[in-house]
């Protein structure tokens, strides 16, 4: 016979007994509440029958206090009791006392008539005395009759409240003896039901269950606690125990699958918020070099246990060149030209291991190529950049999916700071010379001038024009004018030192910041491009066009100006030279 055949007797057993017990218990209960109920409601009729009572005798009081001292405020307090009295009166009258015999309702009444006649007794002395008869009003609530009535009222609530509380002992001792009744057989019910299930229990227990059951529970409590390593035991039996094994072998492959899902769940979670978190960051880059930190800080964390190298294109010699490098040995990586790496020519990612034959890249070692993964960087359909991993991990899959993720993020923002950096070289540029323009002439002076107040030191100025530009210009065409402005921009380059700031000031005119240069410097490097000028050789379209010359007025701060005019000035000197002959160098006045 199967366990389940056992049990479903003992099962249906127990619930017959079960609800026998359940319905003797709960007949118990209402004994119990019809108890409580006559206890409160003795308890409530008590204390009102009391409080009425002592309400008698302190309004006899008052108003016996009223009719001697006379004062309207004792009458006042005699009313306002009198109120409470009469409330208390209907409290009591609207009170059903469930179960009391006409006897006790009858004495109920009648004390209450006594107290209604008292207090008409009252109103009557109270009005006497408001008249003038007080003697008859002394009288009236002194008189024996009074006192009589008062008595009469105390020992109709007295007996009122005996025979109440008799009746309520009689009904609480009916209903504890119902209520012992029925819990006796509650008990005996629960103490069957205790049995059977004991006896049902120990049977089970002989019967091939207790020590599969205690291996199984020490399997389910460590599957419990998800440490799916447990091995579940294989039972041969053929019943309940053997399918709860077979149960149990289930679940903790279900345990194991599922540990391994939620495992790669929360590693994908953790790198989709690297991802975003890195997307943030390089967000907030206003530089390349910016960028290559942030990739080389969290690179390694979104692609564990996989050495990287970063390469980005240079324009001027069209070869990939290593910016940033992580997870690998120290060293350096060669620059290398972008038709050897297959991921750049395809323009997707290529790794020669991924497929069962492919392609190596020759920019790499021999030994990393057939292992390695590159990552192309594109943008706006053209390879900015590239990305190299190193698979150590034959035998383990690589995070392709993240792989492109990465290198897309990185390629949009490397664009998007070429293309900052391309519109602020354009805002700050001019395009024809490639020296800062007008636009960045306020910020930059200024902030040399600045510097130089701090340091106390000087600070010069070259204004630089182009002599007879517009004759030029008409002989042999606006082309070869922007030939001379670009030479003009080249020897002025090769005259300056790195720490002076060249700007096309407008048309053929020049202006030269010399920060820490005095007048006698300032005029050897005026003195210098005037002499490089003159002996440039000028060709345009295999024709001569020169000799040019330049005329150039020089201001030093602070000896011929204040800060706010030193362009000013070097200008007027500048008219000066152009008056006086052109090819020139004039210094501008000292400040007064």
């Amino acid at each position: 016979m199967r366990i389940a055949t056992i049990t479903n007797f003992a099962y249906v057993a127990t619930v017959v007994l079960t609800l026998s017990s359940g319905v003797a218990l709960f007949m118990a209960s209402n004994a119990e509440h019809a108890e409580r109920e006559a206890v409160a409601q003795s308890r409530i009729v008590d204390s009102l029958t009391d409080a009425l009572e002592k309400e008698a005798w302190a309004l006899s009081d008052i108003a016996r206090e009223a009719v001697i001292k006379k004062q309207p405020e004792t009458v006042q307090s005699w009313k306002t009791r009198q109120q409470q009295d009469v409330d208390l009166e209907k409290h009591l009258a609207a009170l059903r006392d469930r179960g009391a015999s006409d006897e006790e309702l009858s004495i109920l009444r009648d004390g209450l008539a006594t107290l209604d006649q008292l207090e008409d007794e009252q109103r009557i002395a109270i009005a006497d005395m408001q008249a003038g008869n007080a003697n008859e009003a002394m009288n009236l609530l002194y008189s024996p009759s009074y006192e009589e009535r008062l008595s009469e009222a105390e020992y109709r609530f007295a007996h009122f409240r005996s025979l109440a509380d008799q009746r309520v002992q009689s009904a609480i001792s009916e209903a504890t003896e119902r209520s012992l009744r029925l819990r006796t057989v509650s008990e005996i019910m629960v103490g069957l039901t205790a049995l059977l299930f004991l006896f049902v229990l120990g049977f089970i227990i002989k019967h091939r269950i207790l020590r599969p059951v205690v291996t199984l529970s020490d399997v389910v409590n460590r599957l419990a606690t998800q440490d799916y390593n447990v091995e579940a035991p294989v039972l041969a039996q053929v019943d309940e125990i053997g399918d709860m094994a077979q149960a149990i072998r289930i679940f903790r492959e279900n345990g194991l699958t599922r540990q391994r899902l939620e495992q790669e769940r929360d590693a994908e979670w953790a790198t989709r918020t690297l991802l975003a978190r890195m997307t943030q960051r390089l967000q907030g880059c206003d530089s390349h070099q910016a960028i290559f930190r942030v990739v080389s800080r969290f690179a390694p964390q979104i692609i564990p246990d996989m050495g990287g190298r970063l390469f980005i294109l240079n324009a001027q010699t069209k070869r990939m060149k290593c910016v940033a490098r992580w997870g690998l040995p120290p060293g350096e990586d060669a620059p290398f030209a972008p038709e050897s790496c297959w991921a750049l020519k395809r323009g997707q990612l290529h790794s020669p291991a991924r497929d069962s034959i492919d392609m190596p890249c020759e920019h790499l070692a021999p030994a990393q190529a057939l292992q390695a993964i590159c990552v192309p960087l594109n943008a706006q359909n053209k390879s900015i950049g590239l990305l190299t991993f190193d698979n150590t991990h034959a035998d383990k899959e690589p995070p392709w999916i993240y792989l492109e993720l990465l290198a897309e993020t990185l390629a949009l923002a490397l664009a998007n700071q070429s293309l900052r950096d391309t519109l602020t070289e354009r805002a700050m540029h001019d395009s024809l010379t490639g020296l800062f323009n007008r636009h960045s002439l306020d910020e930059t002076l200024r902030n040399m001038l600045d510097h130089a107040m701090v340091e106390s030191s000087r600070l010069s100025v070259l204004m630089v024009d182009v002599d007879y530009f517009k004759k030029l210009n008409d002989r042999y065409g606006h082309d070869a004018g922007d030939k001379v402005l670009r030479e003009m921009a080249r020897l002025i380059n090769e005259t300056l030192d790195d720490t002076s700031v060249a700007f096309r000031y407008g048309g053929e005119e020049f202006l030269l910041v010399l920060p820490g240069a005095d007048e006698t410097q300032a005029k050897k490097i005026a003195e210098q491009l005037l002499r490089n000028v003159m002996n440039a050789q000028m060709i345009y379209e295999s024709q001569d066009i020169g000799p040019v010359s330049v005329s150039i007025g020089l201001a030093t701060w602070p000896r011929h100006a204040r800060a706010d005019n030193l362009v000013r000035a070097a200008d007027l000197a500048l008219y000066l030279a152009k008056e006086q002959g052109r090819g020139q160098i004039v210094v501008a006045r000292n400040a007064v």
